[in-house]
């Protein structure tokens, strides 16, 4: 049996995913499936916990410093998986990557500026965003043969002058897709023509499906570097959202300046316990675990999307990249609220409502399968049985 097989029950333990699912969706925790929220049901290598425990048998949790050993964890991953070499003094912490987010909007941006994004995209961004006082500008996505795909010339003739920053997921959630090398410049070469700074939110790289390569925008010949923030981070891949932790990497001085201050402005400090759990984490341990789980992810996809493809009117996106399948129910003919109330009161599962993620994901549900594979085949048969009459 997988590591990755245990059924663990995270009801009661303050799990957003798990205890929260029934406010939001209806949808009990006592026989509900939790596909909604972006962590895992597994649990990490076992280098992080007990780099915790070491931490607990030592029993003071003071401030964190030296950080020189995270930092070079950092630098180690990034060379040994991504072939990217990073500098120490380019790196920043923050409380995760939507924190991240928010700094950059902070550094980079004033209210009112626009802020591009490439929609369907993640949710937290335009309400960081919007929050901050900024303008959200969307850019769709072009679907083509079944995956999304970029219209630049559109997306040109859609600028107007106020736009100061474009944010790129990538890999794309929820899409999937591992943007190409020549997609990657077209993004760069957008961003230089209007002027914008390039946030790259990289936070699912390591996720990637057997055969598959993720190309951090950084390793690119692409003439920005006076433009690009990278971000990632260890959450994600480790599943240790919890631990809010994120980097933000910046290779220019002039935008890393501006960065630091922002950050000395709000008073941000290291999160020790993040500090810890991600030096753990970057390591030859944390890597073969990561190998390990993409390998099991890659089982769950197929599973999933072949039992989801099998049923008229449904098409679970391809994927390259990342545990979160986007389902098309537009070939159902049904309007939303019906395809959604058979997936929560019927199927008794709880996914993630594709208009959250901006215009294009209006006929989409985003499904979760970081879980053990005997519950993504229980998610299929419900769902299988929820639309029964379509076959």
């Amino acid at each position: 049996m997988s590591r990755f097989d245990e059924e663990i029950d995270r009801v009661g333990t303050h799990s957003t995913k798990w205890d929260v699912m029934e406010s939001y969706y209806g949808v009990s925790p006592e026989d509900g499936l939790a596909m909604w929220v972006a962590d895992m049901d597994f649990r990490p290598p076992a280098c992080v916990p007990a780099a915790l425990q070491r931490m607990v048998d030592h029993g003071v949790f003071g401030y964190f410093g030296p950080d020189t050993a995270y930092r070079d964890a950092i630098r180690w991953w990034m060379d040994t998986r991504h072939g990217w070499e990073v500098s120490r003094d380019w790196i920043f912490s923050t409380h995760g990557l939507v924190n991240g987010t928010a700094l950059c909007l902070q550094a980079y941006t004033q209210p009112g500026d626009g802020v591009v994004l490439f929609t369907p995209v993640y949710h937290a961004f335009a309400r960081v965003i919007r929050g901050s006082g900024r303008e959200v500008v969307e850019c769709p996505l072009g679907l083509v043969d079944g995956r999304y795909e970029m219209n630049f010339d559109a997306f040109d003739a859609m600028m107007t002058g106020r736009e100061k920053m474009v944010i790129l997921c990538s890999p794309h959630n929820p899409g999937g897709r591992i943007w190409s090398a020549d997609e990657l410049r077209g993004v760069a070469e957008f961003a230089k023509r209007h002027d914008l700074v390039l946030v790259s939110d990289e936070i699912h790289h390591d996720l990637v499906m057997p055969g598959q390569k993720h190309i951090p925008m950084a390793t690119l010949d692409a003439g920005i570097e006076d433009r690009l923030v990278m971000m990632s981070a260890t959450t994600k891949t480790f599943n240790m959202a919890g631990s809010h932790i994120g980097n933000v990497i910046i290779p220019d001085e002039v935008l890393r300046k501006r960065f630091g201050e922002v950050m000395a402005g709000l008073a941000i400090s290291p999160n020790s316990f993040g500090m810890v759990t991600a030096t753990a984490a970057y390591s030859p341990e944390g890597a073969t675990w990561v190998d390990e789980l993409c390998a099991y992810l890659d089982g769950n996809r197929r599973l999933f999307d072949a039992g989801i493809n099998a049923i008229p009117g449904l098409r679970s996106m391809p994927m390259e990249a990342t545990y979160l399948a986007w389902v098309d129910f537009g070939g159902t003919g049904m309007a939303v609220e019906e395809f959604t109330r058979r997936v929560e009161k019927e199927a008794r599962i709880a996914a993630n409502h594709g208009d959250t993620f901006g215009s294009g994901g209006e006929s989409f549900l985003r499904f979760n399968f970081a879980t053990p594979r005997a519950r993504v085949a229980q998610a299929v048969e419900r769902l299988q049985e929820a639309f029964s009459d379509l076959q």
